[in-house]
């Protein structure tokens, strides 16, 4: 099944949900072939809205199989296990999910396309009831005292509720995902299912040869190849002198950009951080490409022995903390002039002329 296909079917399935027809989005989810793990994540949650408790776990196994750092679906099928009363396994999954955490008082995952925020100190409370239903008591209050340090205002009396529950050795509520929150699709990928045509048709605005009417791409002649080979070479060297002029820093989650001043990046990836900003935002390269991801997307790596070898091979300048500022540019309009040639460009067609 193609992109553009899964796409138009997560969307209609997404749709069916805010209109409460859960039984047809959850028969347009199953249809899609090798659904990714937010459409897995999806299906498992309502799943669990229709108390299929075995299916919302395949569900979910099969979400975490496809990304091993979402947290918020070990959260989900930690909340599967537990109503199915295996709370060993709610136990383990409700850990993993607070050591996705990475130590963060929340996760927010509005940038994937989740309206939802996972808090530390709802994960530490329902690892907390896990082992209170596993009779460790002890443990269950060392969990909620250690909620406290991630508490927020909002949650601050229901977790004080549940310490006082655990004193006199009683149950407490469970911290639940509300599961009609879906991932949905990038809302500019949806605008452009329906086939554009942004280019338009070629049209000769200016011509070295008179009465030219020709509207396509003509071969380049040998002086443009060489041009061209020569400017290449020098867009390589900017390039790697802009890259290393950032942190290396490996990519942990994938992020999907809603607007254009951000960057898609999946998790292997490696990006130069130019700038962090105090919103947690980073400005940052990647495949020659500058635009803004979550800082906590992020990790720190080691890269001093591979900037060496690449110091060695160019002569660059040393790397600073500085981020390289855009040049100012003209839209719509671009000339290169060397050695008495000029090479014109305009709309489509290509001339050189000496």
């Amino acid at each position: 099944m193609s992109f553009v296909d899964t796409l138009r079917l997560w969307d209609e399935a997404v749709t069916c949900v805010d209109k409460e027809d859960l039984s047809e989005a959850l028969r347009i989810f199953l249809s899609i072939e090798e659904p990714n793990s937010k459409i897995c994540f999806n299906m498992g949650c309502l799943h669990l809205l229709k108390e299929d408790l075995d299916a919302a776990e395949k569900a979910f196994d099969n979400s975490i199989r496809k990304d091993e750092h979402l947290a918020v679906a070990f959260f989900q099928r930690g909340i599967a296990f537990y109503k199915k009363n295996k709370y060993e396994e709610s136990l383990g999954d409700f850990q993993r999910a607070f050591k996705a955490l990475r130590g963060n008082q929340l996760i927010d995952y509005k940038a994937l396309g989740l309206r939802y925020k996972l808090y530390a100190c709802d994960v530490l409370n329902n690892m907390a009831l896990a082992e209170a239903e596993l009779g460790n008591w002890e443990t269950a209050q060392e969990n909620l005292v250690k909620a406290l340090d991630y508490k927020i205002e909002a949650k601050l009396n229901a977790i004080d509720k549940a310490l006082q529950s655990t004193l006199k050795q009683k149950l407490f509520k469970l911290v639940e995902f509300p599961s009609k929150v879906l991932f949905k699709p990038n809302k500019h990928y949806v605008a452009e299912l329906e086939k554009k045509d942004y280019l338009g048709k070629a049209k000769v605005v200016a011509s070295v040869v008179p009465a030219d009417e020709f509207s396509g791409f003509a071969p380049l002649q040998p002086q443009v190849m060489l041009f061209v080979l020569v400017w290449m070479r020098h867009l390589k060297v900017f390039y790697l002198r802009r890259a290393l002029e950032g942190d290396p820093h490996t990519v942990l989650f994938e992020f999907v950009p809603e607007t254009s001043d951000e960057l898609s990046v999946v998790p292997g990836n490696i990006v130069f951080v130019l700038q962090r900003g105090d919103d947690n935002w980073a400005s940052v390269v990647f495949n020659d490409r500058r635009g803004l991801v979550p800082y906590n997307y992020l990790e720190p790596l080691e890269l001093a022995s591979k900037q060496n070898e690449v110091k060695n091979k160019v002569s660059v300048k040393a790397p600073n903390q500085k981020p390289p500022t855009r040049p100012h540019r003209k839209p719509g309009k671009c000339g290169f002039s060397f050695s008495g040639n000029v090479f014109i460009y305009l709309s489509g067609t290509s001339y050189f002329h000496k």
